[in-house]
């Protein structure tokens, strides 16, 4: 863990190592100023945390596509505003060794927001989602990230319904865009990831 935190340091990155989510939570809140706008990736790690209630308890702006009750217009102009707000939370498919960080997005609005618009950006992940590199990232997020998705979003794809990937061609396909995060980008200012010692999201 010192050595893939000294890697996402020298990629630009600030890189912490907390050993359960309580602890990270605590953190990121601390990071974050009261009064920025705070857009929020679909990632299901940040909505396991609790970041969303404690966003909302002392009253910070943020702006979740996932709410309830969104019309399909709604939830593109509030993905929209994720991309121009303060900070930018989220979480990633897959943190290699190396240091860098893989995912695969269907709308797009989370790898644009981690590489450019909002000034910060902060990662949360568990370890499970460590891998050994890029390779190795793309078949974690083909095997065990994007069915879990489909199949959660109620999507009509063939992952969803437990077969393999078949690089299919369905309306639903979420891996419509792969990013690749070597270095933090120059449209960022600080870049912030957090590495959790237990299991969360996909």
């Amino acid at each position: 863990m010192e050595e893939l935190l000294k890697k996402l340091e020298s990629n630009g990155m600030k890189a912490f190592y907390l050993s359960n989510r309580g602890a990270a939570k605590d953190q990121i809140l601390n990071m974050i100023p009261t009064t920025s706008s705070v857009g929020i990736g679909g990632s299901v790690t940040v909505r396991e945390m609790g970041l969303l209630d404690g966003l909302a308890g002392r009253g910070t702006e943020y702006f979740d596509h996932w709410k309830s009750g969104l019309s399909k217009e709604e939830i593109m102009a509030v993905k929209r505003k994720q991309v121009v707000a303060d900070y930018f939370l989220t979480s990633t498919n897959a943190i290699t060794r190396g240091g860098k960080l893989v995912n695969m997005d269907n709308t797009g609005n989370r790898v644009a927001a981690m590489i450019f618009g909002p000034r910060h950006v902060i990662v949360v992940a568990g370890e499970n989602k460590i891998v050994d590199d890029v390779p190795a990232a793309i078949k974690r997020i083909k095997e065990k990230v994007v069915s879990r998705n489909t199949s959660r979003r109620g999507d009509r794809t063939p992952c969803a319904q437990g077969e393999p990937c078949p690089d299919c061609n369905s309306p639903d396909r979420l891996c419509r865009v792969t990013s690749i995060i070597e270095k933090k980008t120059m449209g960022v200012e600080t870049f912030t990831v957090i590495i959790v010692g237990e299991a969360l999201g996909y």
